[in-house]
């Protein structure tokens, strides 16, 4: 059996930066705590976890006191920063920048408008729109999809960013729908803020599951990103499956399949893709 791990898989820019800086500091000695999941893999994060990295949430911060704090690729609103130097604690800012070049465009949006709709394509709750709408004092609308679109006020501006990570494809029927609905009175503006190393995977990894019998995509599914590169896998081959890591996989998904590609999400790291590489040969010994 053929087993190819897809070159363009594994970590972003952004998310390599950040675990760098977690294991820059950790080998230093020192306690380092980390706001969130460093990534969203839980694999990942179980490995930092064992060098030391303390992973805590934003009401544990309010506790903390003296302390250094490594804040993830996908950003912090001002009020995670407030805290920081009331509370004496150092940031360690990982946060990615294509993120920080799209908070700072935000907020200089919102701080020359407040009147106007400034609209965030991307999931609710997100941590890096969670650091988006912080840029708006929390008065940006978020939307996950173009089904929700007809919720907007048509009669007033609307200014359209996206969360980096979301599709390319879903942001244009967005604009689409914005630009046969909005008044003549009001001023449509829409800045394509998705991140390229990000959506160039779109086209990649289509092709890539093309090329096989079986996909194994290997991904924490908490992961944003995974869930749409996932969804584009399924859609061209239908045999693709999802796992967290080499424990979920069976033995008789392989039954009479000669080719295996094996790829991931930006959060997905090369050594796990490697790991179900070898579980799978070690299965069919």
């Amino acid at each position: 059996m053929f087993i190819e791990i897809d070159e363009g898989s594994g970590f972003c820019f952004g998310v390599t930066t950040a675990i760098k800086k977690a294991e820059e500091e950790l080998a230093k000695g020192e306690k380092l705590y980390c706001l969130g999941d460093i990534v969203h893999n839980g694999r990942e994060c179980d490995r930092l976890r064992e060098m030391g990295l303390i992973t805590i949430n934003h009401d544990e911060m309010k506790e903390l006191h003296d302390a250094k704090v490594l804040l993830r690729a996908h950003g912090e609103p001002p009020e995670t920063y407030e805290l920081a130097r009331r509370n004496n604690i150092e940031i360690i800012d990982a946060t990615c920048p294509v993120v920080l070049k799209l908070q700072k465009r935000i907020k200089e949006q919102y701080d020359e408008n407040a009147s106007a709709q400034i609209v965030i394509f991307g999931k609710k709750g997100h941590a890096e729109v969670l650091g988006l709408v912080g840029q708006t004092q929390s008065n940006a609308i978020v939307i996950e999809s173009s089904e929700e679109v007809s919720k907007l006020d048509f009669t007033r501006d609307i200014y359209l960013y996206s969360q980096t990570t979301k599709s390319l494809d879903e942001f244009n029927r967005i604009i689409d729908y914005i630009k046969m609905h909005i008044s003549p009175n009001a001023t449509f503006k829409s800045f394509d803020t998705i991140c390229r190393s990000v959506a160039n995977r779109m086209p990649n990894i289509s092709q890539f599951a093309a090329k096989h019998d079986l996909i194994l995509f290997v991904c924490g599914r908490k992961s944003s990103n995974g869930k749409v590169l996932y969804n584009e896998c399924l859609r061209v081959n239908p045999n693709t499956h999802l796992v967290e890591d080499p424990q979920e996989i069976e033995r008789d998904w392989f039954d009479g399949i000669k080719s295996v590609g094996i790829c991931g999400a930006t959060s997905t790291p090369r050594w796990l893709m490697e790991q179900c590489s070898d579980a799978i040969q070690n299965m069919l010994k």
